[in-house]
């Protein structure tokens, strides 16, 4: 219990001395608040030779107890440029501090420095000069000063750097989150000792941006021999994410600055060392990662201004790593590699050379090998080879590119490039490059991200030689359909690897089935984001891409439409597909057609053929080509066999939807064994033939020539020879435009009397001697669901007047005692009357 009691005793003086230490504490520097404010503002004055603006000034003993601290809130420190008024430091908060005892002895001895909370910005201008030089040239205190600066630590907390040297194109940025440094200032030396963390925004240099948005963590140490103006750094570690880079060496600066400087990688990693290097070097590789041992060294001596670059040479690789991507499982593995990196004899971007050598490693299992020589960082000269059997699928997802998502399958690659890139753009077509070697796929198949349907199944071996790729039995599926490729594929690497450049391709084609469904369906060919409709088709022909194609295809379907035996010869310049010959079956007959497609303009595609049908059924023809659009006539009610020669010139849209005010063609046609089935217009006529018989009127022969243009079908005048005894024949002649309107004119004997013992079942049946023929002229006019037969006016006047005419003649022929012709007779109606018969 007295053990306690003493304990209780001792606990309440300790705290009754703090608290009056405290006390007093408080008390003195409320009281001396003013004394010293004013003291630091006029030493402040001593050193500083530039405008700075203060919000506020106070005295504080709490905020860095248990320092006493002059703060200073809303801080801008005007930089040293002549008329300037841009800051070169704004903050929030700066704090100066000294010793309580200070307080005390009147004396007072700052020796740290806090800055919070803002941005500071230095800057080199072009013509050298600089914007911090803020101190006054004599600022030595004297012994008897009451307040005096002799700063040995500086803390930077939430401070922004920005550097910026026009001389040199750099600039620097980076958010200082907790930096200390301590300074020993001597007559002749100034060290610095430097810890703390760091983000570092971007530094560029040049065109060149290196270190975005990496955090790092500085341990430095360096001297600053200001009589020989030379800045000694001893071995220092920079720490970038899990990788550590000891640096250390020499900087003099009396005239241009030299630099002497070493660098020795420690725990790198792959991605460390790409986030030294330019972001659009690296871009694509910032994700992945790497286990293993990589090591990093190298050296940087010489002089370093606007007019030289000191010589830069490092040396890299790697023993027995992993590189991978942290998203998927797949990984390069057992990779090894030598590495060197020289910015030359002249230390420019012309004599910069990387290399990679013995590059070895496995991929699923499956090793390869490879080099890689990359010289002339201004005109590249690239140079590489590798070999190997590699997993597509595994390959893909290591390489997690966007524009091929997903595939499967193996390849064989043997590929060796070398060649002058620029030189190879200026001059494609002329050996600028050279390849070498093949590649041979196994069942590989591919998602593109710009076609969605798939590509599978592909085999076949790529010869490379220089510029072109010979093609060998390459073969696979493109959705349903399916081909076969031999030949030569020219100018592949400029196509491949540069713009608006156009791949050549003179090569055998074969196929057993083409589904033109998929090939042109939009859906099926156009990413979701850049489709019209989901039901339409799409038909876009490449300004770079050019072929001679020897084509053989068993099957091909679209819509309705189904071929066979399909061969010809297709080639393809300037978006303008020609042939000469291409011959299939379809539709039971035989199909040939010479002619071209002009797609140069994307909705404007012109259509040129020649074609021959021959035998072709007629109610199939109808059926696949969808009744052409129109109901009048229909593939039910019509059959027989036809020929026809065809010239057309026909206009589609990309999304092939016909442009039918521009459409032209000429038919020349024959359709032999006919049948007109249950024709409405037919019907009309049950006044003079039974309805069964009208029913199925068939005709041996209809031959004729029609022309379509401006929507319109115009149809000459043309005998049909029938099986109907009362109407042996039939002449009709009219137009009928696409909007289904109708204009026909039709000649029909009527009386006609058959022998009776003899029936022929198609054609004219031997008339009364003593008896003339008599001809209905009629008109169906109107559309397809609402139209009219009517007696025509016209053309029995004009067969009047050509009797009177033919009368005269017959009159003249009689009085010279010759026998006149026997004449038709007109079935003579009231005018304008119409046949609307039941």
């Amino acid at each position: 219990m007295k053990r306690i009691g003493l304990v209780k005793k001792v606990l309440f003086y300790l705290t009754a001395a703090v608290v009056a230490v405290a006390t007093i504490a408080f008390v003195l520097v409320y009281t001396y608040q003013d004394k010293i404010i004013s003291l630091f503002v006029t030493e402040a004055n001593k050193h500083i030779d530039t405008k700075v603006e203060v919000g506020t000034i106070s005295l504080s003993l709490f905020d860095k107890f248990p320092q006493v601290a002059v703060s200073l809130d809303q801080v801008n420190v005007v930089e040293a440029m002549p008329e300037s008024e841009e800051p070169l430091g704004k903050l929030s908060k700066l704090y100066f501090t000294f010793s309580i005892w200070d307080v005390l002895r009147g004396k007072y001895n700052v020796n740290e420095l806090y800055l919070e909370d803002g941005a500071i910005y230095v800057k080199v201008l072009k013509d050298g000069s600089v914007n911090y030089n803020i101190l006054k040239a004599d600022t030595t205190a004297t012994e008897d000063s009451d307040f005096a600066f002799n700063l040995q630590h500086i803390s930077l907390n939430r401070v922004t750097l920005h550097y910026t040297d026009q001389q040199q194109n750099q600039s620097y940025e980076a958010d200082a989150h907790q930096l200390q440094a301590a300074l020993t200032i001597a007559p002749e030396t100034i060290t610095i000792k430097a810890n703390g963390d760091a983000t570092i925004n971007t530094i560029k240099l040049n065109s060149g941006e290196y270190f975005k948005e990496k955090r790092v963590n500085l341990q430095t140490s360096l001297a600053i021999d200001r009589n020989n103006k030379q800045i000694k750094l001893e071995p220092s570690v920079v720490k970038v994410e899990n990788a550590a880079y000891d640096v250390a060496g020499t900087i003099n600066y009396a005239q241009t600055t030299e630099l002497d400087l070493k660098l020795e990688g420690k725990n790198t990693s792959i991605q460390s060392m790409l986030s030294l290097l330019p972001q659009h070097i690296t871009k694509e590789f910032s994700q992945y990662r790497s286990d293993g041992d990589v090591y990093f060294n190298g050296v940087i001596k010489g002089k370093a201004s606007s007019k030289h670059n000191p010589e830069v040479t490092f040396s890299f690789g790697c023993r027995n790593a992993t590189f991978y991507h942290p998203d998927v499982k797949q990984r390069l593995e057992k990779l090894s590699f030598e590495g060197s990196f020289t910015n030359g004899d002249r230390q420019t971007a012309s004599t910069s050379e990387l290399v990679l050598r013995n590059l070895k490693g496995s991929l699923n299992n499956r090793p390869f090998s490879g080099n890689l020589s990359y010289k002339n960082f201004k005109n590249p000269t690239i140079a590489f080879d590798v070999e190997g059997k590699v997993d597509v699928a595994y390959v893909l997802g290591l390489l997690q590119l966007e524009q091929v998502p997903g595939g499967s399958g193996l390849a064989d690659v043997k590929i060796a490039f070398a060649g002058n890139f620029n030189e190879f753009k200026a001059k494609p077509g002329n050996n600028t490059v050279n390849t070498s070697g093949d590649i041979t796929l196994h069942n590989v198949s591919l998602n593109l991200r710009d076609l969605p349907l798939p590509v599978t199944g592909m085999h076949g071996n790529f010869m490379f030689k220089r510029n072109n790729v010979a093609v060998s039995d390459f073969k696979g599926k493109l959705g349903d359909s399916d081909f076969v490729l031999n030949g030569m594929f020219n100018n592949v690497m400029a196509w491949l690897l540069l713009d608006n450049q156009r791949l050549m391709v003179d090569a055998d084609f074969s196929s057993n089935y083409l589904n033109f469904d998929q090939l042109l369906s939009e859906k099926q060919n156009t990413p979701a984001s850049a489709r019209k409709s989901e039901s339409g088709y799409r038909l876009e022909v490449s300004p770079n891409m050019a072929f001679n194609l020897e084509a053989s295809v068993k099957k091909m379907k679209f819509r309705r439409f189904k071929g066979e035996n399909i061969k010809g010869a297709v080639t393809l310049r300037n978006q303008v597909i020609t042939s000469p010959n291409i011959s299939f079956k379809a539709v039971g007959g035989d199909f040939a057609v010479r002619g071209s497609m002009d797609a140069r303009q994307r909705n404007h595609i012109k259509v040129s053929t020649a074609s021959k049908l021959n035998n072709m059924s007629v109610d199939s023809l109808f059926y696949v080509f969808e009744n052409f659009n129109q109901n009048f006539i229909v593939d039910r009610q019509l059959r027989g066999s036809l020929t026809a020669n065809i010239i057309s010139d026909v206009y589609l849209d990309s999304q092939l939807n016909p442009k039918t005010n521009l459409l032209q063609a000429e038919i020349e046609a024959v359709i032999r064994n006919g049948q007109l089935i249950n024709f409405t217009p037919m019907q009309k006529l049950s006044v003079f033939v039974k309805r069964s018989e009208l029913a199925n009127m068939k005709f041996s022969e209809l031959r004729n020539n029609f022309y379509i243009q401006e929507r319109t079908i115009y149809i000459p005048e043309m005998d049909i020879r029938t099986n109907l005894s009362p109407l042996p024949s039939v002449s009709i002649s009219g137009m009928h435009t696409f909007d289904q309107d109708m204009d026909y004119k039709i000649k029909m004997p009527v009386f006609q009397k058959r022998r009776p013992d003899k029936d022929s079942f198609f054609g004219v049946v031997a008339e009364d001697p003593n008896a003339g023929n008599s001809m209905l002229f009629l008109t169906l006019k109107g559309k397809e669901n609402n139209f009219k037969l009517a007696y025509d006016d016209d053309r029995v006047r004009a067969k009047i007047k050509d009797d009177l005419k033919q009368e005269g003649q017959e009159i003249k022929q009689l009085l010279k005692g010759k026998k006149p012709v026997k004449k038709e007779k007109t079935v003579e109606l009231a005018e304008g009357e119409y046949f609307d018969f039941n």
